[in-house]
């Protein structure tokens, strides 16, 4: 497909934490695109199956540069016009999850193709792949961005750690764009310091969508906070920038998403058979509650260090004028 095709595929990414299953839950509502959960997830599941994505994950946050792209531009082509491998993944995945998870991905895929549907990839292990998503295989994009002290926040509260070795050990990503980093990034592997290797990979991330994507053409920059705020009207912009129809249906499964609902099991990583068997990040959750988890997981020292060391970034990021509460934080990139 080439850049600009407005059939072309659609990308949801930014770190993980960043509200990627949420916002590809939201669009996955307009009934237009069909779902592909982090094919770039070197875990399986979701990641390693072949039917979906027929290629090699070896990194968290693999790089695709424009000199070494064969095998991924043959995967994505397949992946993208919704062509379910069934042979390779006969080959490598046998249980019956991963049958039952054939079965589910390659009927969407076929019936998405048929009813001309469009690929839309959720996955954050992709965000440095952004550009060459956007520019070689004709995607757009919306990369989200989280306030860092939510997002850090959020990090703790599961104890997710980055090993920047999944980084290092990727030349072409340090040739292309990690090069201020790699000091850095080398000082503090091994190193006790987990909130500032959390801040490090938010700063880091961050600052190369902002250099390097951020002006490319079908990419979009937003705001997690700005969306959790005014979810209807930032999502109905949304649908009228990936040319999806905002239905009466969409902007209820929105604002339902959206609501509170006191005594109600929501946590994350549960099974969801709406829409078939998937098990995502998403989370139905109100702005309140959105906004506001970082206060019981970071001290106030500590959400006085991350503003410190994500300032430089997040000041060209999130804009000006980033006061001590998220709420006030953060904007979506018009």
């Amino acid at each position: 497909m080439s850049r600009g095709d407005a059939r072309g595929g659609l990308l949801v990414t930014g770190l993980p934490r960043s509200g990627t299953s949420w916002v590809g839950k939201m669009l996955e509502a307009s009934g237009e695109v069909v779902y592909v959960n982090e094919p770039m997830n070197p875990q399986h599941p979701p990641g390693h199956s072949p039917g979906v994505l027929d290629a090699t994950v070896t990194h968290r946050f693999q790089y695709i540069s424009d000199e070494d792209d064969e095998q991924w531009r043959r995967a994505f082509d397949r992946t993208l016009a919704l062509r379910y491998q069934f042979g390779p993944e006969l080959r490598r995945n046998h249980s019956a999850y991963d049958l039952a998870r054939m079965v589910k991905y390659g009927t969407a895929f076929t019936a998405g193709r048929l009813r001309g549907r469009r690929a839309m990839i959720d996955d954050p292990f992709a965000v440095f792949a952004t550009g060459w998503l956007t520019q070689q295989m004709g995607c757009e994009a919306v990369v989200l961005v989280r306030d860092p002290v939510s997002f850090v926040g959020s990090w703790r509260a599961l104890n997710w750690q980055i090993h920047f070795h999944e980084l290092l050990e990727q030349p072409a990503l340090v040739r292309d764009h990690l090069g201020p980093y790699v000091e850095r990034m080398r000082d503090l592997v091994g190193s006790p310091d987990w909130l500032a290797r959390t801040c490090l990979l938010w700063e880091a991330t961050y600052d190369v969508v902002d250099r390097a994507f951020r002006e490319l053409p079908g990419v979009h920059l937003v705001s997690y906070e700005a969306l959790v705020e005014d979810p209807m009207t930032r999502f109905e912009d949304l649908y009228r920038r990936f040319g999806l129809t905002w239905s009466d249906d969409a902007a209820g499964r929105v604002r339902e998403a959206t609501t509170e609902k006191a005594g109600a099991e929501q946590g994350s990583h549960r099974w969801s058979l709406r829409g078939g068997l998937s098990r995502t990040a998403y989370r139905p959750m109100g702005s309140a509650t959105a906004l506001s988890t970082y206060r019981t997981r970071l001290t106030p020292a500590e959400v006085e260090r991350v503003r410190t060391l994500t300032a430089s970034v997040a000041g060209r990021v999130l804009g000006p004028g980033r006061g001590g509460a998220v709420r006030n934080a953060a904007r979506a990139d018009g």
